[in-house]
């Protein structure tokens, strides 16, 4: 009677044993694959996502005061240290000359167009160029959101600023070209650095309203 009472025991805590040990295995291997899943979800998101440097926004929709632009808004090109329009930056009560080229003949009059880059007014990217202690003295009031207006013989385009940055004096990133009209302005930076200034303060606006001339 008592080797059968043992017996029973035995099957009882073997049975229980089997069980307790399967259970615990299976919540184990359960939280392990949890863990490990947890634990790559963790690693993928704390990689950086590679972007370029400027997302491009959205294209804004220009306003114009002819239904259709020009097939050719400069049917005759600027030449070198022609004068081309003007730049006017309503915040500072500024109007400058605009010269087509950037050598030390031109900034020295005024504000240059780098000969490289699309005229104003048209799609791609415009930039102009000018001294920090001349005719940009003050470009670093200039706040985002702001307007940028310039004439020329193609008409009056009107330029909303979207951005400022400051690059190395070497960045070329400053001239690539654009999907859209795009106004870009730089100058030395930091404006009261004396000597030749390492950086480049640069302004980037996009165009929002255009009058084409007759």
């Amino acid at each position: 009677m008592k080797r059968l009472i043992i017996l029973m025991l035995s099957v009882v805590l073997i049975v229980s044993g089997l069980w307790f040990t399967t259970t615990n295995g299976y919540k184990f291997i359960k939280g392990y694959l949890l863990f490990k899943t947890s634990e790559t979800q963790q690693t993928v998101l704390a990689e950086p996502i590679e972007r370029d440097e400027e997302p491009e926004a959205e294209t804004p929709e220009v306003e114009t005061k002819e239904s259709v632009a020009p097939d050719d808004l400069y049917p005759i090109r600027p030449t070198k240290g022609e004068h081309i329009g003007e730049l006017l930056i309503p915040s500072l009560e500024a109007e400058l000359p605009i010269y087509h080229g950037t050598h030390e003949d031109e900034l020295e009059k005024g504000v240059g167009h780098f000969e490289g880059s699309v005229l104003p007014g048209e799609n791609d990217n415009s930039v102009l160029s000018g001294h920090r202690d001349t005719v940009f003295r003050k470009l670093g009031e200039v706040e985002k959101g702001e307007l940028l207006v310039v004439r020329t013989s193609a008409g009056e385009f009107t330029y909303k600023v979207r951005r400022m940055r400051i690059v190395d004096k070497e960045d070329r990133t400053v001239i690539v070209p654009k999907p859209k009209a795009t106004l870009t302005i730089s100058t030395c930076y930091p404006f009261d650095f004396i000597g030749a200034a390492p950086d480049r303060y640069i302004i980037m606006a996009d165009l929002v309203s255009a009058e084409y001339a007759n």
